[in-house]
């Protein structure tokens, strides 16, 4: 979940074209727009079904209040300028880890991030700017081998 009170601009243009291009799926835990996200890796490609957080209100909502994730599931959050922006987990029950990239695709951050009941929740950022971040259980990024400088592409 992004941090309370970021602004946003409408989603970055091409990547949410991307997003949207596969069909919607009703079979989601959020029902959000549906996609194929892709993260090319060393040890190959690394497919992520995402939900795309394309509101206002469901980019601050994010995961919040639910009690699972499927296993290869996750949540993208898209800028249309380069942000600092960190993530909270304010009424998040499960572990999740989020991987920022650059506009030009480039993974430059992954954190674990831990569920939060009250406040003062922390905040998680990336270690620089980023345009798209996605947020998938803790462990899957480690357990995939996506390392920072992966590249990530929208859907096949």
């Amino acid at each position: 979940m992004i941090e309370p009170g970021t602004r946003f601009g409408p989603p970055r243009v091409a990547l949410l074209a991307l997003l949207l291009v596969a069909p919607a799926c009703s079979g989601g835990s959020g029902g959000g727009p549906e996609a194929t996200l892709t993260i090319h890796t060393a040890r190959g490609e690394v497919e992520v079904a995402v939900e795309v957080a394309d509101s206002s209100e469901e980019r601050q909502r994010g995961l919040m209040g639910r009690q699972e994730l499927a296993p290869d599931a996750g949540m993208v959050f898209l800028h249309e300028e380069p942000s600092t922006s960190g993530f909270w987990m304010k009424d998040t029950l499960i572990p999740l880890s989020v991987a920022f990239w650059d506009d030009q695709g480039r993974i430059v951050g992954l954190v674990d991030m831990e569920p939060c009941r009250s406040e003062p929740c922390d905040v998680y950022a990336a270690p620089g700017p980023w345009v798209g971040a996605v947020e998938v259980n803790q462990g899957f990024f480690a357990n995939s081998g996506v390392r920072v400088g992966d590249r990530v592409t929208g859907p096949a």
